[in-house]
């Protein structure tokens, strides 16, 4: 699992560092990266409470490493919570560093989004789906 969150922040990072300030079409007007700085959350939720989004991240990564070692060690799980770790923590760095998230990804029917935006979505569509099989 911290593998997998260190990979992701990574990554995140080194994206927003290579596209911060770029703006230039990838697939027509489909796909651009279009570089945008957000206060807020996912959809343009919450702007403008980046100091909370922060403290409810340290919040999340806390209680994680709280429950760690009460996580079934499952291969799907642990894919899961790693990517809403290393989604959090990406955009955690941004938040604390420059106190907005740097997103860059913008498809033209969609708000900006940034490499750990999709691991969070990744990660908690997947986290749902597990924890619903496993409820039946």
């Amino acid at each position: 699992m911290f593998l997998i969150a260190i990979v992701v922040a990574i990554a995140d990072q080194l994206t927003k560092i290579l596209l911060a300030g770029k703006n230039f079409p990838v697939i027509g007007n489909f796909l651009a990266i279009n570089y945008a700085e957000n206060t807020g959350m996912g959809f343009g939720m919450m702007q403008g409470y980046n100091t909370a989004l922060a403290f409810l991240t340290l919040v999340f990564i806390g209680a994680v490493l709280y429950y760690y070692d009460r996580i079934p060690k499952e291969n799907s799980l642990i894919v899961f919570v790693g990517l809403l770790v290393g989604g959090a923590l990406g955009n955690f760095i941004d938040r604390i560093a420059f106190g907005f998230v740097r997103d860059f990804i913008a498809f033209s029917f969609w708000p900006a989004f940034n490499v750990a935006d999709m691991a969070i979505t990744v990660g908690g569509i997947g986290l749902i789906i597990y924890l619903w099989r496993k409820k039946k």
